[in-house]
C-alpha cells in the first residue's frame, strides 16, 4: 500500500464510500450565499443535489427567468468554487 497526505485518504474514503454527493450537497448550501450572492441566496429555499443535478427552490418568478438564463454561468461558477466538476445540470423549480 502507497503512502497517502490525509487530505488524499480522505477524498478516497469519500469517493469509495459514496460520501463524496452528500457532502458536496451540504458545501453547497452552507457557501451559498459566497457561491450565489446574497440577493439569490436570501430568495431560493432550498437546495438539493442528486447525480450531478442541483435543483434550486425559489417561489420569485423573476428570479426562477434569471436562474434560466444564467444556468451554465452558475455551473461554471460552482464548479471553479468547488474546484471540482460536481454539477452538470441544474433544474429550478
Amino acid at each position: 500500500m502507497g503512502q497517502y497526505s490525509i487530505g488524499e485518504a480522505i477524498q478516497m474514503l469519500m469517493q469509495k464510500s459514496g460520501w463524496k454527493p452528500k457532502a458536496t450537497e451540504i458545501r453547497i448550501r452552507q457557501e451559498w450565499e459566497q457561491i450565489a450572492g446574497k440577493t439569490i441566496a436570501k430568495y431560493t429555499r432550498e437546495l438539493k443535489v442528486f447525480n450531478g443535478t442541483l435543483t434550486i427552490y425559489t417561489d420569485v418568478a423573476p428570479l426562477k427567468q434569471e436562474l434560466n438564463l444564467g444556468k451554465q454561468q452558475l455551473i461554471q461558477t460552482i464548479n471553479e468554487y468547488l474546484g471540482e466538476t460536481a454539477i452538470t445540470d441544474i433544474i429550478i423549480k
